[in-house]
């Protein structure tokens, strides 16, 4: 395991112990909290596992065992928990993944969505048997991060981060427009909604190099937070489970953890300060909490335990 490129944490962590790793050198798994780790894509037998950006559970992977990963040309599909994969291209030229999204109504709708560098947004209806481009309105097909509504099954909301901005899709990504995010300030890393978007309309979206972007009318206005703090990439954002009865916020910065526990007005460093590494991504499958253990990837030396 060498560079971290996203974290996928089973809901059930606290139980299992499951996570996925998306790396430069393939998909890895734990299953004792992230203690030691194996390639995921043993059963594949790859001369040499194929680079992995992008990797999602679904949300009732306790149950049905579906992850997908994200490779150039293709998302690799199981219903195994990683015991086996189905290869499924995604139309010529072969789209490099830089995302993947899976509905909160996953066993219902079966909607998984992939993001990718050049060719837009890829939408699957089948669990992920079947891909198709829906870009319809979508001016930049760079796109580099995907959130969907935890109220999808309703409001079909979904929003995508691209190079130059934020579009939005109110059903279910067959079509999009852009919103009214500052231009100025994209490229789009990462975004995250909070768990009851559908009453207080709170989106938070973080950028490459201005910072992190607060809106609460589902994107039609924004406002910068931690404007003394956070000046540089926000590489991932995580909610409280509980937000925003317990307004905590972890903004994953290239250099340090950021925490804050006031929806934003105030921010200090998550836990100790020290130096491990150029930070990546995260995992909070135990919250937020002052006690919360989080696993965190990073650049060229895996995933640690904080």
């Amino acid at each position: 395991m060498n560079t971290v490129y996203a974290l996928a944490a089973s809901l059930d962590f606290k139980q299992d112990g499951t996570c996925f790793a998306a790396c430069q050198s393939g998909l890895y798994r734990t299953d004792d909290g992230g203690a030691t780790w194996h390639s995921a894509y043993a059963s594949l037998q790859f001369d040499e596992s194929p680079t992995t950006p992008a990797v999602a559970v679904s949300p009732d992977f306790v149950q049905d065992k579906t992850v997908f990963a994200g490779v150039s040309g293709a998302v690799m599909r199981s219903i195994d928990g990683a015991q086996h994969w189905e290869i499924i291209a995604l139309p010529d030229p072969p789209p490099h993944v830089t995302s993947i999204a899976v509905s909160p109504h996953f066993s219902k709708d079966g909607v998984v969505l992939a993001a990718t560098l050049e060719d837009g947004v890829f939408r699957s209806a089948d669990r992920g048997r079947h891909w198709s481009g829906w870009n319809f309105g979508l001016l930049d097909l760079n796109t580099l991060t995907l959130a969907i509504s935890p109220n999808f099954e309703d409001d079909e909301t979904i929003f995508v981060g691209t190079e130059t901005g934020v579009f939005m899709s109110t059903n279910g990504g067959r079509a999009w427009r852009e919103i009214d995010f500052p231009t100025e300030h994209a490229p789009v890393l990462s975004m995250s909604f909070s768990p009851h978007f559908t009453q207080d309309g709170v989106l938070f979206v973080g950028t490459e190099s201005h910072g992190l972007f607060y809106s609460d009318d589902r994107g039609k206005s924004w406002s910068r937070l931690g404007k003394d703090y956070i000046g540089e990439s926000v590489n991932a954002i995580v909610l409280s489970p509980h937000y925003p009865d317990e307004p905590h916020i972890l903004a994953v910065l290239s250099n340090e953890l950021l925490i804050s526990r006031d929806s934003g007005k105030s921010w200090s460093n998550w836990k100790d300060k020290a130096t491990i590494g150029t930070l990546v991504c995260v995992a909070a499958p135990f919250g937020l909490g002052r006690d919360a253990q989080l696993l965190v990837g990073l650049l060229e030396k895996g995933v640690v335990r904080m």
